[in-house]
């Protein structure tokens, strides 16, 4: 069983920083997301994201798929179809990442006020020193 303070020894700190920064950058949350209704092909994962470019999209469906939360199936067809697909791994991931999807949806607005506040404190902070 994993307690609290072995999740700050210095080798599972790295460990699990390597994966949350798989897992948390923004092209790979939306990827598990769209996985989570089924496969997709990648010209379709392409279009359902808007701004990512296609080299960025190959990457982050590669660095998935080395971490075990994608599989990549090609079938020979003319053209060539590859679908991509959560593994069990991945699926285990696609619910978190729905919470924090809702999570942060309900609270962006909450959110944005924080900023503007700080952003004047900081801003009449600076003014009177």
């Amino acid at each position: 069983m994993t307690t609290a303070s072995d999740l700050h020894l210095p080798g599972n700190c790295a460990a699990v920083s390597a994966v949350l920064a798989r897992i948390g950058d923004k092209w790979s949350v939306l990827i598990v997301m769209l996985l989570g209704d089924g496969p997709r092909r990648f010209n379709e994962l392409k279009r359902m994201i808007g701004g990512i470019s296609q080299r960025m999209l190959t990457l982050t469906l590669r660095g998935l798929e080395r971490d075990g939360l994608v599989t990549r199936t090609q079938f020979p067809t003319i053209p060539p179809r590859v679908d991509y697909e959560l593994t069990d791994l991945g699926r285990s991931l696609a619910e978190p990442v729905r919470v924090l999807g809702e999570w942060a949806n309900a609270n962006t607005a909450a959110i944005a006020t924080a900023r503007v506040d700080y952003d004047q404190r900081l801003g009449s902070e600076r003014m009177a020193a």
